[in-house]
Protein backbone atom coordinates (compact mmCIF):
# COMPACT_ATOMS: atom_id res chain seq x y z
CA UNK A 1 0.00 0.00 0.00
CA UNK A 2 2.55 3.06 0.72
CA UNK A 3 4.33 1.90 -2.54
CA UNK A 4 1.39 2.73 -4.29
CA UNK A 5 0.74 5.72 -2.38
CA UNK A 6 4.42 6.58 -2.81
CA UNK A 7 4.25 6.62 -6.83
CA UNK A 8 0.81 8.30 -7.01
CA UNK A 9 2.38 11.93 -7.61
CA UNK A 10 -0.72 13.59 -9.96
CA UNK A 11 -3.06 15.97 -8.11
CA UNK A 12 -6.55 14.99 -8.90
CA UNK A 13 -5.27 11.38 -10.89
CA UNK A 14 -7.46 8.98 -9.61
CA UNK A 15 -5.23 5.37 -8.90
CA UNK A 16 -4.59 3.25 -12.01
CA UNK A 17 -5.08 6.35 -14.12
CA UNK A 18 -2.44 7.45 -16.18
CA UNK A 19 -0.69 11.24 -15.64
CA UNK A 20 -0.18 12.77 -18.88
CA UNK A 21 2.00 15.66 -17.88
CA UNK A 22 4.34 15.64 -14.89
CA UNK A 23 3.94 19.18 -13.37
CA UNK A 24 5.62 20.25 -9.91
CA UNK A 25 2.35 19.75 -7.85
CA UNK A 26 2.74 21.09 -3.69
CA UNK A 27 0.36 21.22 -0.72
CA UNK A 28 0.96 23.60 1.74
CA UNK A 29 0.29 22.58 5.28
CA UNK A 30 -0.17 24.64 8.78
CA UNK A 31 -1.94 27.44 8.33
CA UNK A 32 -5.45 28.68 8.81
CA UNK A 33 -5.67 29.26 4.97
CA UNK A 34 -6.23 32.10 2.23
CA UNK A 35 -6.42 34.74 1.19
CA UNK A 36 -4.67 35.66 4.50
CA UNK A 37 -6.72 37.56 7.51
CA UNK A 38 -4.98 36.00 10.26
CA UNK A 39 -0.88 36.50 10.57
CA UNK A 40 2.45 35.87 9.44
CA UNK A 41 2.36 32.28 8.03
CA UNK A 42 -0.92 32.77 6.41
CA UNK A 43 0.52 36.11 4.54
CA UNK A 44 3.56 34.04 3.69
CA UNK A 45 1.24 31.10 2.43
CA UNK A 46 -0.92 33.08 0.44
CA UNK A 47 2.15 34.80 -1.49
CA UNK A 48 3.96 31.60 -1.66
CA UNK A 49 0.96 29.88 -3.35
CA UNK A 50 0.33 32.59 -5.71
CA UNK A 51 3.94 32.56 -6.95
CA UNK A 52 4.11 29.04 -7.59
CA UNK A 53 0.96 28.88 -9.25
CA UNK A 54 2.35 31.76 -11.84
CA UNK A 55 5.20 29.65 -12.23
CA UNK A 56 3.21 26.44 -13.46
CA UNK A 57 3.06 24.82 -10.11
CA UNK A 58 -0.42 23.11 -9.20
CA UNK A 59 -0.70 24.40 -5.67
CA UNK A 60 -3.27 23.07 -2.76
CA UNK A 61 -3.78 24.90 -0.03
CA UNK A 62 -5.50 23.31 3.32
CA UNK A 63 -7.72 25.74 4.82
CA UNK A 64 -9.37 25.10 8.34
CA UNK A 65 -12.70 25.61 8.71
CA UNK A 66 -16.04 25.76 11.46
CA UNK A 67 -17.60 23.80 13.37
CA UNK A 68 -20.89 24.79 11.34
CA UNK A 69 -19.61 23.12 8.40
CA UNK A 70 -20.93 19.92 7.63
CA UNK A 71 -18.61 18.30 5.01
CA UNK A 72 -14.91 19.48 3.69
CA UNK A 73 -15.33 21.83 0.42
CA UNK A 74 -12.94 21.56 -2.39
CA UNK A 75 -12.65 25.06 -4.52
CA UNK A 76 -10.10 27.62 -5.90
CA UNK A 77 -9.03 30.99 -5.73
CA UNK A 78 -6.53 32.98 -8.04
CA UNK A 79 -6.00 29.70 -9.73
CA UNK A 80 -4.80 27.84 -6.22
CA UNK A 81 -7.15 24.90 -4.53
CA UNK A 82 -8.30 24.97 -1.20
CA UNK A 83 -9.49 21.96 0.42
CA UNK A 84 -10.75 23.54 4.04
CA UNK A 85 -12.05 20.96 6.85
CA UNK A 86 -14.69 21.39 9.11
CA UNK A 87 -13.39 21.17 12.91
CA UNK A 88 -15.45 19.78 15.47
CA UNK A 89 -13.62 21.56 18.98
CA UNK A 90 -11.98 24.49 19.31
CA UNK A 91 -9.14 26.59 20.27
CA UNK A 92 -6.08 23.94 20.25
CA UNK A 93 -7.86 21.00 19.75
CA UNK A 94 -9.21 21.92 16.65
CA UNK A 95 -5.54 22.77 15.51
CA UNK A 96 -4.84 19.49 16.57
CA UNK A 97 -8.01 17.70 14.47
CA UNK A 98 -7.53 20.12 12.16
CA UNK A 99 -3.49 19.61 10.99
CA UNK A 100 -4.39 15.54 11.31
CA UNK A 101 -6.94 15.26 9.14
CA UNK A 102 -4.69 17.13 6.59
CA UNK A 103 -2.01 15.14 7.15
CA UNK A 104 -4.20 12.12 6.32
CA UNK A 105 -5.37 13.64 3.24
CA UNK A 106 -2.19 14.40 2.04
CA UNK A 107 -1.29 10.53 2.38
CA UNK A 108 -4.46 9.66 0.29
CA UNK A 109 -3.24 12.54 -2.26
CA UNK A 110 0.66 12.78 -2.61
CA UNK A 111 1.82 15.78 -4.14
CA UNK A 112 5.49 16.18 -5.61
CA UNK A 113 6.35 17.96 -2.23
CA UNK A 114 4.35 18.93 0.81
CA UNK A 115 5.38 22.32 2.64
CA UNK A 116 4.41 22.06 6.15
CA UNK A 117 4.13 25.58 8.17
CA UNK A 118 5.08 25.34 11.78
CA UNK A 119 6.47 22.54 13.56
CA UNK A 120 3.56 22.16 16.87
CA UNK A 121 1.94 18.78 14.95
CA UNK A 122 5.42 17.66 14.32
CA UNK A 123 4.16 14.55 15.37
CA UNK A 124 1.79 13.66 12.60
CA UNK A 125 4.11 14.04 10.13
CA UNK A 126 5.97 10.74 10.76
CA UNK A 127 2.90 9.35 9.03
CA UNK A 128 3.86 11.29 5.72
CA UNK A 129 7.63 9.94 6.37
CA UNK A 130 6.23 6.89 6.74
CA UNK A 131 4.06 7.28 3.29
CA UNK A 132 7.24 8.32 1.35
CA UNK A 133 5.62 12.28 1.12
CA UNK A 134 8.39 14.42 0.46
CA UNK A 135 8.19 16.99 3.41
CA UNK A 136 9.56 20.16 3.91
CA UNK A 137 9.41 21.88 7.21
CA UNK A 138 9.63 25.65 8.13
CA UNK A 139 10.73 25.18 11.83
CA UNK A 140 9.60 28.77 12.86
CA UNK A 141 10.87 30.03 15.62
CA UNK A 142 11.66 29.09 19.62
CA UNK A 143 7.87 28.33 20.21
CA UNK A 144 8.92 26.41 23.00
CA UNK A 145 10.41 28.74 24.83
CA UNK A 146 7.34 31.34 24.99
CA UNK A 147 6.23 32.67 28.53
CA UNK A 148 2.68 31.66 28.09
CA UNK A 149 2.90 27.99 27.65
CA UNK A 150 2.26 26.05 31.01
CA UNK A 151 4.76 23.22 31.52
CA UNK A 152 3.00 20.41 29.46
CA UNK A 153 2.45 22.30 26.76
CA UNK A 154 6.10 23.71 26.77
CA UNK A 155 7.22 20.06 26.79
CA UNK A 156 4.70 19.29 23.80
CA UNK A 157 6.17 21.82 21.41
CA UNK A 158 9.92 20.87 22.67
CA UNK A 159 8.90 17.47 22.16
CA UNK A 160 7.50 17.88 18.39
CA UNK A 161 9.81 20.32 17.32
CA UNK A 162 12.82 16.98 18.00
CA UNK A 163 10.05 15.27 16.21
CA UNK A 164 10.01 17.45 12.96
CA UNK A 165 13.71 18.12 13.01
CA UNK A 166 14.15 13.76 12.93
CA UNK A 167 10.78 13.39 10.08
CA UNK A 168 11.23 16.58 7.53
CA UNK A 169 13.44 15.47 4.44
CA UNK A 170 14.73 19.13 4.88
CA UNK A 171 14.28 22.30 7.16
CA UNK A 172 13.55 25.87 6.48
CA UNK A 173 15.52 28.23 9.33
CA UNK A 174 13.61 32.13 9.08
CA UNK A 175 16.78 33.32 10.56
CA UNK A 176 20.53 32.32 11.24
CA UNK A 177 20.11 31.89 14.90
CA UNK A 178 17.29 29.31 14.36
CA UNK A 179 19.57 27.39 11.89
CA UNK A 180 22.38 27.38 14.74
CA UNK A 181 19.86 25.58 17.17
CA UNK A 182 18.18 23.55 14.64
CA UNK A 183 22.15 22.37 13.74
CA UNK A 184 22.67 20.79 17.19
CA UNK A 185 19.19 18.50 16.44
CA UNK A 186 20.41 17.64 12.92
CA UNK A 187 23.51 17.99 10.21
CA UNK A 188 23.92 21.56 8.72
CA UNK A 189 23.08 19.61 5.51
CA UNK A 190 19.58 19.42 6.33
CA UNK A 191 19.26 23.05 7.01
CA UNK A 192 18.82 26.53 4.75
CA UNK A 193 18.44 29.54 6.12
CA UNK A 194 15.22 31.71 4.44
CA UNK A 195 14.10 34.66 6.01
CA UNK A 196 10.49 35.97 5.88
CA UNK A 197 9.83 38.65 3.31
CA UNK A 198 7.32 41.84 2.85
CA UNK A 199 6.05 44.68 0.45
CA UNK A 200 8.26 47.79 -0.12
CA UNK A 201 5.82 50.76 0.61
CA UNK A 202 6.55 53.63 -0.41
CA UNK A 203 3.35 55.83 -0.04
CA UNK A 204 0.52 54.67 2.26
CA UNK A 205 -3.02 56.70 2.23
CA UNK A 206 -2.75 59.63 5.40
CA UNK A 207 -6.72 59.63 5.10
CA UNK A 208 -6.69 56.40 7.10
CA UNK A 209 -5.29 58.28 10.14
CA UNK A 210 -8.43 59.89 10.53
CA UNK A 211 -10.01 56.87 11.74
CA UNK A 212 -8.24 57.01 15.23
CA UNK A 213 -8.06 60.89 15.18
CA UNK A 214 -3.91 60.40 14.66
CA UNK A 215 -1.37 62.54 12.83
CA UNK A 216 1.41 61.71 10.42
CA UNK A 217 4.49 61.62 12.62
CA UNK A 218 2.93 62.55 16.19
CA UNK A 219 3.01 58.73 17.43
CA UNK A 220 4.55 55.33 17.40
CA UNK A 221 3.31 51.76 16.64
CA UNK A 222 3.60 48.50 18.30
CA UNK A 223 2.15 45.42 16.47
CA UNK A 224 2.22 42.55 18.39
CA UNK A 225 0.29 39.42 20.23
CA UNK A 226 -0.51 40.75 23.92
CA UNK A 227 1.95 38.52 25.65
CA UNK A 228 4.93 38.82 28.19
CA UNK A 229 7.54 37.60 25.94
CA UNK A 230 6.62 40.44 23.57
CA UNK A 231 7.67 43.08 26.02
CA UNK A 232 3.93 44.93 25.46
CA UNK A 233 3.94 46.68 29.10
CA UNK A 234 7.58 47.20 29.36
CA UNK A 235 6.78 49.63 26.23
CA UNK A 236 3.53 50.56 27.25
CA UNK A 237 5.10 51.45 30.88
CA UNK A 238 8.32 53.50 29.02
CA UNK A 239 5.75 55.36 27.26
CA UNK A 240 3.41 56.51 29.54
CA UNK A 241 5.63 57.66 32.39
CA UNK A 242 4.96 61.23 30.92
CA UNK A 243 3.38 63.50 28.74
CA UNK A 244 4.42 63.06 25.17
CA UNK A 245 1.78 65.34 22.65
CA UNK A 246 2.44 62.46 20.53
CA UNK A 247 0.43 58.79 20.50
CA UNK A 248 1.24 55.24 21.42
CA UNK A 249 -0.83 52.97 18.96
CA UNK A 250 -1.05 49.38 20.04
CA UNK A 251 -1.70 46.75 17.82
CA UNK A 252 -3.66 43.50 19.03
CA UNK A 253 -6.67 41.62 20.23
CA UNK A 254 -6.47 42.49 24.12
CA UNK A 255 -9.54 40.98 26.28
CA UNK A 256 -9.06 42.85 29.61
CA UNK A 257 -12.06 40.77 31.33
CA UNK A 258 -10.92 37.62 30.58
CA UNK A 259 -6.79 37.70 30.17
CA UNK A 260 -5.36 39.38 33.73
CA UNK A 261 -2.14 40.23 31.68
CA UNK A 262 -4.14 42.25 28.97
CA UNK A 263 -6.01 44.26 31.80
CA UNK A 264 -2.46 44.63 33.89
CA UNK A 265 -1.13 46.25 30.11
CA UNK A 266 -4.08 48.82 29.58
CA UNK A 267 -4.05 49.82 33.45
CA UNK A 268 -0.83 50.91 32.84
CA UNK A 269 -1.20 53.07 29.55
CA UNK A 270 -1.45 56.69 29.72
CA UNK A 271 -4.21 58.56 28.26
CA UNK A 272 -2.06 59.26 25.20
CA UNK A 273 -1.81 55.13 24.70
CA UNK A 274 -4.45 53.52 21.60
CA UNK A 275 -5.56 50.02 21.76
CA UNK A 276 -7.60 50.09 18.68
CA UNK A 277 -7.65 46.03 18.75
CA UNK A 278 -6.15 43.85 15.79
CA UNK A 279 -6.23 45.35 12.34
CA UNK A 280 -6.36 42.89 9.31
CA UNK A 281 -7.22 45.72 6.44
CA UNK A 282 -4.23 46.28 4.52
CA UNK A 283 -4.08 49.61 3.39
CA UNK A 284 -4.85 50.82 7.23
CA UNK A 285 -2.47 49.01 8.73
CA UNK A 286 0.21 50.13 5.71
CA UNK A 287 -0.61 53.56 6.57
CA UNK A 288 -0.50 53.38 10.28
CA UNK A 289 2.81 52.06 9.76
CA UNK A 290 4.32 54.08 6.73
CA UNK A 291 3.47 57.54 8.65
CA UNK A 292 4.23 56.59 12.48
CA UNK A 293 7.40 58.33 13.97
CA UNK A 294 8.88 55.30 14.55
CA UNK A 295 8.07 51.39 15.52
CA UNK A 296 8.19 49.59 18.68
CA UNK A 297 8.80 45.94 18.35
CA UNK A 298 9.26 43.93 22.05
CA UNK A 299 9.19 40.53 21.13
CA UNK A 300 12.03 38.62 22.63
CA UNK A 301 11.15 34.93 21.35
CA UNK A 302 11.44 33.54 18.00
CA UNK A 303 13.40 34.22 14.68
CA UNK A 304 12.63 36.48 11.50
CA UNK A 305 9.38 38.58 12.98
CA UNK A 306 6.66 39.16 10.33
CA UNK A 307 5.90 42.29 11.59
CA UNK A 308 9.48 43.74 12.04
CA UNK A 309 10.27 43.11 8.98
CA UNK A 310 7.15 44.62 7.10
CA UNK A 311 7.90 47.32 9.33
CA UNK A 312 11.32 48.04 7.85
CA UNK A 313 9.60 47.36 4.23
CA UNK A 314 7.37 50.86 5.24
CA UNK A 315 11.10 52.75 5.83
CA UNK A 316 9.98 52.53 9.58
CA UNK A 317 12.81 53.88 12.15
CA UNK A 318 12.86 50.84 14.64
CA UNK A 319 13.06 50.53 18.36
CA UNK A 320 13.55 47.06 19.42
CA UNK A 321 14.14 44.76 22.01
CA UNK A 322 17.70 43.82 22.80
CA UNK A 323 18.30 40.10 21.21
CA UNK A 324 20.60 38.25 18.51
CA UNK A 325 16.59 37.53 16.63
CA UNK A 326 15.82 41.57 16.55
CA UNK A 327 19.27 42.62 15.87
CA UNK A 328 20.18 40.61 12.78
CA UNK A 329 17.03 41.89 11.36
CA UNK A 330 16.78 45.36 11.96
CA UNK A 331 20.33 45.74 12.00
CA UNK A 332 22.94 48.13 13.12
CA UNK A 333 21.01 51.03 11.87
CA UNK A 334 18.06 50.69 14.59
CA UNK A 335 18.14 51.38 18.36
CA UNK A 336 17.52 48.52 20.97
CA UNK A 337 16.50 48.46 24.67
CA UNK A 338 17.05 45.59 27.05
CA UNK A 339 14.90 47.65 30.17
CA UNK A 340 12.26 49.92 30.43
CA UNK A 341 14.10 52.96 31.51
CA UNK A 342 16.54 51.97 27.89
CA UNK A 343 12.91 51.94 26.05
CA UNK A 344 11.77 55.00 26.99
CA UNK A 345 15.84 56.91 26.58
CA UNK A 346 15.16 55.74 22.80
CA UNK A 347 11.45 56.94 23.21
CA UNK A 348 11.96 60.30 24.11
CA UNK A 349 15.34 60.97 21.31
CA UNK A 350 13.45 60.17 18.66
CA UNK A 351 10.36 62.11 19.85
CA UNK A 352 12.30 65.22 19.16
CA UNK A 353 15.22 64.60 16.88
CA UNK A 354 14.09 64.69 13.23
CA UNK A 355 17.61 64.11 11.53
CA UNK A 356 17.97 61.07 13.98
CA UNK A 357 14.73 59.69 12.42
CA UNK A 358 15.14 60.06 9.25
CA UNK A 359 18.60 58.39 9.23
CA UNK A 360 17.18 55.46 10.74
CA UNK A 361 14.65 55.07 8.10
CA UNK A 362 16.93 55.11 5.47
CA UNK A 363 18.60 52.53 7.29
CA UNK A 364 15.57 50.72 7.45
CA UNK A 365 15.31 50.96 4.19
CA UNK A 366 18.78 49.99 3.08
CA UNK A 367 18.80 46.67 5.31
CA UNK A 368 15.15 45.23 4.03
CA UNK A 369 15.95 45.29 0.53
CA UNK A 370 19.24 44.12 0.86
CA UNK A 371 17.60 40.91 2.37
CA UNK A 372 13.90 40.76 2.74
CA UNK A 373 11.93 41.14 -0.71
CA UNK A 374 9.31 39.36 -1.51
CA UNK A 375 11.07 38.36 -5.09
CA UNK A 376 14.15 36.95 -3.32
CA UNK A 377 12.57 35.20 -0.54
CA UNK A 378 9.77 33.18 -2.96
CA UNK A 379 12.50 32.20 -5.65
CA UNK A 380 14.72 31.22 -3.08
CA UNK A 381 11.87 28.67 -1.84
CA UNK A 382 10.87 27.23 -5.48
CA UNK A 383 14.65 26.34 -6.12
CA UNK A 384 14.76 24.16 -2.48
CA UNK A 385 11.23 22.79 -2.73
CA UNK A 386 11.50 21.95 -6.90
CA UNK A 387 15.04 20.12 -5.87
CA UNK A 388 13.00 17.45 -3.81
CA UNK A 389 9.51 17.82 -5.92
CA UNK A 390 8.97 14.05 -6.83
CA UNK A 391 6.71 14.39 -10.30
CA UNK A 392 5.47 11.25 -11.81
CA UNK A 393 7.95 10.76 -14.43
CA UNK A 394 10.89 12.05 -13.02
CA UNK A 395 11.79 10.62 -9.24
CA UNK A 396 14.88 13.11 -8.11
CA UNK A 397 17.86 11.87 -6.75
CA UNK A 398 19.03 13.06 -3.19
CA UNK A 399 22.42 12.86 -1.59
CA UNK A 400 22.72 10.67 1.52
CA UNK A 401 23.15 13.52 3.46
CA UNK A 402 19.68 14.84 2.66
CA UNK A 403 17.72 11.41 3.36
CA UNK A 404 18.27 11.86 6.72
Amino acid sequence: MLRKLTLRRCVGIEPGAKCMTAKKTIAILGTRGIPACHGGFETFAERLALHLNEQGWIVTVYCQGTKEMSKPVHDTWRGIRRITFPVSREGAAATLEFDWTCVRDVVKNPPGVALTLGYNTAIFCIWMRLCGVKNIINMDGLEWRRDKWRTHERAWLWLNERIGCWVGNHLIADHPAIADHLSTRVSRNKITTITYGADHVEKANRDKLADFSLAADKYAIFIGRPEPENSVMEVVQAFSRKRRDAKLVVLGNYEPNRRPYHREVMDAASDEVVFPGAIYDTDMIRALRYHARFYLHGHRVGGTNPSLVEAMGAGSAIIAHDNPFNRWVAGSGSRYFSSTNQCEDHIEELLKDDSAVAKMRSDSRERFASTFQWSGVLDEYETLLARYCVKAEEPMALTPEERL
